[in-house]
């Protein structure tokens, strides 16, 4: 499901698998919707792995989709966040700003993997964002 890539250590080069993911930065005036995940106890956007042969704008629009039940559209890219994720995995996650084009945060069902979907006003998304890679992807859209 990952991409191979070759890393260069000072031991010598490895190779490891990089998780590819993508996701939103979901803008509607001064608010941002943050997703909560119950199995990690955080508050995040909205993001997932890509499936198969699938590009990353692609993901992005279908992941935030499932996990928020809106419909969106691309704006400009943000950035790309490498990170090891809880169970030590390479993880990359490609972030674009989007806009609201259908649908509606209460209509989300709350399930085992996202459990509550909010607008937040942006000052106060950046206190609950658990994550401080998350907190400069905020600062990014101004």
């Amino acid at each position: 499901m990952g991409a191979r890539v070759r890393r260069l250590e000072s031991q010598g080069a490895e190779e490891v698998d990089v998780i590819r993911a993508a996701g939103g930065i979901i803008l509607s005036g001064r608010s941002v919707v943050l997703v909560h995940r119950p199995k990690y106890d955080d508050w995040t956007f909205p993001k997932g792995k890509l499936d198969g042969s699938e590009g990353f704008r692609d993901a992005a629009l279908r992941e935030v989709e499932e996990e928020t039940g809106l419909t969106c559209r691309l704006g400009r890219w943000l950035s790309d966040v490498e990170y090891v994720d809880s169970g030590g995995r390479q993880k990359m996650v490609r972030y674009w700003l989007m806009e609201v084009v259908g649908g509606d945060v209460a209509d989300h069902e709350p399930n085992a993997e996202i459990d509550a979907v909010e607008w937040a006003p942006v000052q106060e998304a950046a206190e609950r964002l658990t994550y401080g890679f998350d907190r400069k992807l905020l600062a990014l859209i101004g």
